[in-house]
């Protein structure tokens, strides 16, 4: 249940760090169930006095890339899968009226990010936020300049520094105790973006918001000028005979070998009898998964993360939601037709 004030005040946080302009027009592409599209893309052209520029379909890339032109759109607001569609199929020429790309919902991985520069000479901008918080809780943008002051105010790799109003504390997940700088944690966040709670689910929502704090789910850390980077999401961790595994990291590691920034992959997991849970990868397209599970052993991943060949399924497309994020369910689902 977000509130009015709820989504004002994550809509001022906003007001006060994007440095609007007259000219200012966005191209809204993401779904308005999406809060992220919600907040970023309806509400805050309206709040701000700025021009807004709608296409409902966030994956037409040759349409999106016209409008961009045609519109001279200064603002884009998408997420990585999607930005991936526009650094292939859009002209570099598209897109040179835009003056900021902010990414959210997902991970911006490191070669996305440079294609994207590479085609259109604008660094992606990446965010992060929840539902739960409005929802955006923190964001990169250009560097400040005013009268010979520079306020840092981009980091790649990366979400950002908060947003005006909202805290942050980064916990020892066994402990609760507040970590220090560059040590990895639970996510809390702090604010009037902190949702009223789930509807009708009380014990939900005391599980999650404690003492006004929303534990995120999520593992990052803070450096020593105050940007937050995410690492990993708590659920998408399995437990191998005893040892946390990150999802992540291993997609990570297998998009590297590939050098590819497209989403070719997915990790998952299933039950399993000897040591608790066993790593599936499900795949699109071509691919050596011998070769690739002995580089993936050659790069220094642990034994431990390193799937068995056995257990790679090659499928259709990648399950992803309307948001451009995985769909985990439909993925869960997949795998378990190969159990």
């Amino acid at each position: 249940m977000l509130t009015h004030a709820n989504i004002t005040s994550n809509l001022e946080g906003l007001f006060q760090i994007f440095h609007v302009r007259d000219d200012d027009a966005i191209l809204g592409v993401l779904p308005f169930f999406h809060s992220f599209g919600f907040t970023g893309t309806l509400w805050f052209p309206l709040i701000s006095g700025i021009g807004a520029i709608y296409h409902g379909n966030p994956l037409d890339a040759k349409v999106v890339g016209k409008l961009v032109h045609q519109h001279k759109a200064t603002i884009l607001m998408a997420t990585p899968t999607f930005l991936n569609a526009y650094t292939r199929r859009c002209e570099g020429k598209q897109f040179k009226s835009l003056r900021l790309v902010i990414v959210g919902a997902e991970k911006l991985k490191e070669n996305a990010a440079r294609e994207f520069k590479e085609k259109f000479g604008l660094d992606p901008m990446e965010g992060y936020g929840c539902t739960e918080l409005s929802p955006i809780v923190a964001i990169n943008l250009p560097d400040f300049t005013r009268q010979g002051v520079i306020q840092k105010a981009y980091k790649p790799g990366t979400i950002g520094l908060p947003l005006p109003g909202i805290a942050v504390r980064i916990v020892d997940q066994n402990t609760q105790q507040p970590l220090g700088p560059n040590e990895d944690g639970l996510l809390l966040v702090k604010g009037p973006n902190v949702m009223k709670g789930y509807l009708g689910q009380e014990e939900a929502t005391q599980k999650v918001i404690r003492d006004g704090w929303y534990w995120t789910g999520d593992i990052a850390h803070m450096d020593e000028d105050g940007f937050l980077r995410i690492t990993d999401r708590l659920s998408r961790f399995s437990k191998i005979a005893g040892e946390m595994v990150p999802h992540i990291k291993i997609e990570e590691g297998i998009h590297d070998i590939l050098k590819t920034s497209e989403q070719v992959c997915v990790v998952t997991s299933l039950p399993d009898e000897k040591k608790g849970e066993r790593l599936v990868v499900l795949y699109k397209g071509d691919l050596d998964v011998g070769g690739l599970v002995e580089e993936l052993k050659q790069n220094g991943l642990p034994n431990l993360w390193i799937p068995d060949a056995q257990c790679f399924f090659r499928i259709e497309a990648i399950p992803l939601l309307g948001s451009g994020k995985l769909d985990l369910g439909a993925i869960k689902r997949k795998a378990m037709e190969h159990k």
